[in-house]
């Protein structure tokens, strides 16, 4: 069977599209080109390559794999995942508006309030778990909605097949940042999202060693205008992290459901901890959203009796900003540390890391509180991470 066939899985795509056998050597891991600029067959003739900031071989194989993972037309790599962003703003013009969600990565917040509001691009953010919200958020100027699969760091779930069909009525763009869900467990486009972004720093690399975004999309017309965005401002993916990034790719199924097994497993132990106020994680019943969960990423997983959530959790401490600071500082296997999605595990204070660049106000606001930890899972072994964070519990107890 060809890898390239629609019925072959998710895993052996990612392992043989994009990663075809190099002809020249026959070699089954293909070379990386480090080439900046090409031979062309003559004066104005163009081969298929010229600069490798408008295309380059080993880019080439990692967009060519994740358009498959992600049912898209096509992708395009970035150099980072706010650059990736910040390429489907550029799509933008000055008067325009987006409505976006209170749960977003900081990054994100920032990039909405303090550069694109410089070009007179307005901004409305909204609970994206209500439609009706930003139904009634939407203005004749509206262009744009942006939101995440699962929030960041409050662990929302997006209603993506009601958000698609509201964007799709208002002739509005929908974006989704699905880096926390990946494409092994959710996939936008297939609910008619028009735009998915991945920091690929995270899950899709896997191993806390390059820094990349992505963009997925299924319509040929909107992928040529964010080529074009692309290649303009030149924010693209070198190739060693094309590289690197490819083939994380060929173990992200692999891995992602593993540390989800652990997630779960982590959740339910913090769940009834008695120094934890709250865990939020979609895996569990008591998620607000737990059945939406269900259902939206039960869609796109082949193990008939297991459904995955991702491996992020987010936990209120019944404790003071500095208790807080200390627990996260006091664990071993939890490395105290920004970013998420790689083999190691990770923790941090989300008021005072990824998204210090709210105003305090504004965390308040959107229910970012002093006393939320944010858990990355990484696949070391549960009992050994119950252990760490019990050890760090008792150093404030």
């Amino acid at each position: 069977m060809s890898p390239s066939k629609p019925n072959s899985e998710f895993r052996t795509r990612a392992i043989h599209v994009g990663n075809e056998v190099d002809p020249s050597t026959g070699a089954v891991v293909p070379p990386i080109h480090f080439a900046s600029t090409f031979r062309q067959p003559g004066a104005g003739e163009w081969g298929q390559y010229d600069y490798s900031r408008s295309g380059n071989p080993t880019r080439t194989g990692l967009q060519t794999t994740l358009a498959s993972l992600e049912n898209a037309c096509g992708t395009l790599a970035f150099s980072s995942g706010m650059s990736a962003i910040h390429a489907v703003t550029m799509l933008l013009e000055s008067g325009d508006h987006v409505v976006a969600g209170t749960d977003i990565y900081g990054g994100a917040y920032r990039l909405l309030h303090q550069i694109c509001n410089r070009s007179g691009i307005e901004v409305t953010l909204v609970d994206v778990t209500d439609i009706r919200a930003i139904e009634n958020a939407i203005t004749d100027q509206t262009k744009l909605i942006w939101t995440e699969s699962i929030g960041n760091p409050r662990m929302t779930i997006s209603d993506l097949p009601a958000i698609a069909r509201l964007a799709k009525s208002k002739g509005i763009l929908s974006g989704v940042d699905n880096t926390f869900g990946t494409p092994a467990l959710l996939r936008p486009l297939d609910f008619g999202i028009d735009i998915v972004m991945h920091s690929a720093t995270k899950y899709l690399g896997g191993h806390s060693d390059c820094l990349g975004g992505t963009l997925a999309v299924s319509d040929t017309e909107l992928y040529d205008q964010l080529y074009f965005v692309q290649n303009a401002t030149g924010a693209v993916l070198d190739p060693m992290s094309s590289f690197l990034i490819s083939r994380g790719l060929k173990t992200l199924d692999l891995r992602i459901r593993e540390q989800s097994r652990t997630a779960l497993q982590l959740a339910k132990w913090l769940e009834a901890h008695p120094m934890v106020r709250s865990v939020l994680y979609p895996g569990l019943p008591s998620h607000d959203q737990h059945e939406l969960a269900s259902q939206l990423f039960g869609q796109h997983q082949s193990d008939s009796d297991e459904t995955h959530f991702g491996a992020m959790i987010t936990l209120e401490l019944d404790a003071t900003l500095d208790q807080v600071r200390q627990v996260c500082q006091s664990t071993e296997l939890f490395h105290l540390a920004v970013s998420l999605g790689a083999v190691e595990s990770l923790i941090e204070q989300p008021a005072t890391m990824s998204h210090a660049s709210y105003a305090p106000e504004a965390r308040a606001a959107h229910g970012i509180k002093d006393s939320l930890i944010r858990l990355s899972v990484g696949l070391e072994s549960p009992r050994d991470l119950k252990a760490d964070l019990e050890q760090a519990f008792a150093a404030i107890s």
